[in-house]
């Protein structure tokens, strides 16, 4: 998926609370997506005119200035750039004094991951960055998924996956004929280090062999000591 022709869509994401911030940059990374953090107002302002994002994911509450502030100041340069605030309130003056400075959207929090991914998806669609109904789904062979529905078909047929397994396909998917390591896999999909339980990308693979190629062609294969690859079935 891709803002400009040639490079992906940037998101810069504005939260003064760093695990938070950092959960937010590995959701929309697993979109493909390129993302800067900024923890204040002023530092939200200096890197968007640095990395000219595609769309801002904006919490109301900073130390310095508020995002509304940052909005305020953004949008003399960035006239159409689509906001998604974030806030703990959830008032309703907060919700109409955030979409008047200029938000397109508003998630209270706590929220879910999932949840701002799809929102954002829909602003960008929206602002035309991201124009195609075609670009939530991938398709590798006769396996298809649709990113924005949470569904999965191969030949036509539907598999239900869990959570755990939607995104260890999909990270597979987003990389059809290249080789993964477990590491990479455990860093992309379970974002930490599992140590010694490794095994953990062995049990998932197997629990995904058993819903993709159970009675067809397989399309999940070990490359011994390399890792694994998804390819369309021969």
């Amino acid at each position: 998926m891709t803002g400009v022709p040639g490079r992906a869509v940037r998101v810069l994401v504005v939260d003064d609370e760093p695990p938070l911030a950092e959960l937010l940059s590995m959701a929309l990374r697993m979109e493909g997506w390129e993302i800067r953090t900024a923890g204040d107002g002023t530092t939200a302002v200096r890197v968007a005119r640095e990395f000219r994002p595609d769309a801002v994911v904006l919490d109301v509450m900073l130390p310095d200035f508020s995002g509304l502030e940052v909005i305020r100041r953004l949008r003399t340069e960035f006239e159409h750039l689509p906001v998604l605030f974030l806030t703990a309130k959830d008032a309703v003056e907060d919700r109409i004094a955030g979409l008047t400075a200029g938000g397109d959207d508003y998630v209270t929090k706590p929220f879910s991951l999932e949840e701002v991914a799809l929102r954002l998806r829909a602003l960008l669609r929206r602002a035309r960055v991201v124009t195609a109904a075609s670009d939530s789904l991938l398709t590798v062979g006769d396996l298809t998924m649709d990113e924005d529905t949470r569904e999965v078909h191969r030949a036509g047929q539907p598999i239900t996956l869990t959570a755990t397994e939607f995104e260890l396909l999909r990270y597979l998917m987003r990389n059809p004929k290249r080789v993964l390591s477990k590491a990479q896999i455990l860093d992309r999909v379970w974002s930490y280090d599992f140590g010694g339980q490794a095994n953990i990308v062995e049990l998932y693979i197997s629990y995904l062999r058993k819903k993709i190629d159970a009675d067809r062609a397989p399309m999940i294969h070990t490359m011994r000591g390399a890792g694994y690859v998804l390819k369309p079935a021969s």
